[in-house]
């Protein structure tokens, strides 16, 4: 009976760690849905998003990232991202993605988007444009 409980506990502590790679897919999921709840569901408190080209930060911590994504998933009830190419090293991940309907707009835009994974959460987003 021990062992069962303990072979119960591992099984349920393995399906709560997620590498890397799941949680940005869960993070892209999300996003493309416009599931603000689901697309925080995925974020650090202490969350940055960045610029990459110059290093810009355009939202710090939970609730201005959470602001920054509610607007633009409010804005954009066409938006998608398709992955094109994705990268794993350790706890980042670089995703080459392919924006449609941002903001309305017909125009694709082509993204690098590096994620740092930290205790099962993001906590930090830099975005390249191409």
């Amino acid at each position: 009976m021990k062992s069962i409980i303990i072979l119960f506990a591992l099984s349920i502590f393995t399906m709560q760690s997620q590498s890397p790679e799941q949680i940005v897919q869960q993070q892209l999921d999300a996003y493309n849905q416009r599931d603000i709840s689901k697309f925080m569901d995925t974020m650090a408190q202490n969350v940055v998003l960045y610029n990459f080209a110059n290093g810009q930060v355009l939202a710090e911590g939970f609730d201005a990232v959470k602001s920054t994504y509610a607007l633009l998933f409010a804005k954009s009830p066409e938006l998608h991202s398709k992955l094109i190419n994705r990268i794993v090293l350790g706890n980042q991940v670089i995703d080459h993605e392919s924006i449609t309907g941002r903001l309305g707009s017909s125009e694709t835009i082509e993204l690098a988007v590096i994620y740092e994974i930290k205790e099962g959460k993001i906590v930090k987003i830099s975005v390249l444009r191409k």
